[in-house]
């Protein structure tokens, strides 16, 4: 009987970081973002229609990984993707809706296997929650238009922040820089 504990654990660690499989309508506020062009230049404020889709919706539009750590928040594997070693000049956005998120001038190498940040492009284009997840407490990071479950923010970064926005490989998409 021992031999089922594990299996219980994890089916218990996999129910409470399940997310509702529904949309939620309420969330189709407006939102105020800073806008970027793809040379991380800022445009201006935007005030935007929140982004909501059911999970049907969002699994046509997305891969199954992406899918599953921006609408389930799942986590990739550390050391799977290629952005924790990318370091040219460009922009990453978020993979659902194509906000700016995170610019390469403030990407640093964490030693984690996942690409990290001290400071966002602006901080209105994210929003953090505060939760408890595999009984750990830590601050969670979304994507402020469309609720993208990105990663972590963690207070062991660099200066100037001493952040370390720890985030997801699929919940990004890398735009270079062009001169």
């Amino acid at each position: 009987m021992l031999w089922i504990t594990p299996f219980a654990f994890a089916g218990l660690v996999a129910l409470s970081s399940r997310k509702s499989e529904h949309a939620d309508d309420s969330a189709a506020a407006d939102v105020t973002i800073e806008d970027f062009d793809d040379a991380g230049k800022p445009t201006g404020a935007a005030q935007l229609k929140r982004i909501v889709h059911t999970d049907g919706e969002w699994r046509k539009q997305l891969s199954a990984d992406q899918f599953y750590v921006t609408r389930k928040g799942s986590t990739d594997l550390p050391f799977s993707g290629t952005y924790y070693r990318r370091h040219e000049p460009g922009v990453f956005r978020c993979v659902c809706c194509g906000t700016a998120l995170f610019s390469s001038d403030a990407k640093f190498d964490s030693g984690t296997g996942w690409p990290s940040f001290w400071a966002p492009i602006a901080p209105e284009n994210i929003g953090t929650h505060e939760g408890r997840s595999v009984f750990l407490e830590r601050v969670e990071v979304v994507c402020t238009r469309c609720g993208a479950h990105l990663g972590h923010v963690f207070d062991d970064g660099p200066g100037p922040t001493y952040l370390r926005y720890c985030i997801n490989e699929s919940s990004l998409r890398f735009v270079p820089r062009h001169p």
